[in-house]
């Protein structure tokens, strides 16, 4: 699964947006043993567990867009759609706080 997320930051806030934002979730969410290892400063290797599944990908941080690249096994492919909806609403929040300076 692919999906972007368009942002008016610039890549160094963007960066500042994503990390941000994953060191909420992985303390929000531990039951589901959220994990994130950053590859340079643009790209990050994710991974976390769901209903005994183990959901893995990649977040690359763009001028423009913050890409996701997720590999969602078969039998989780119908809750996709809401994933991406989930996904894309928490960047966006995050997003809006770099904007408003809360970041």
């Amino acid at each position: 699964m692919k999906h972007s997320v368009s942002h008016g930051l610039g890549r160094e806030t963007a960066r500042k947006v994503a990390r941000s934002a994953f060191d909420s979730y992985s303390k929000r969410f531990s039951e589901f043993s959220p994990r994130t290892v950053w590859r340079g400063d643009d790209q990050a290797e994710i991974s976390f567990s769901v209903k005994g599944f183990t959901l893995k990908g990649a977040v690359e941080v763009k001028e423009h867009s913050i890409e996701l690249d997720m590999d969602v096994p078969f039998i989780l492919k119908p809750f996709q759609h809401k994933a991406v909806t989930v996904i894309e609403r928490e960047i966006k929040d995050w997003i809006k706080k770099a904007e408003d300076g809360a970041l």
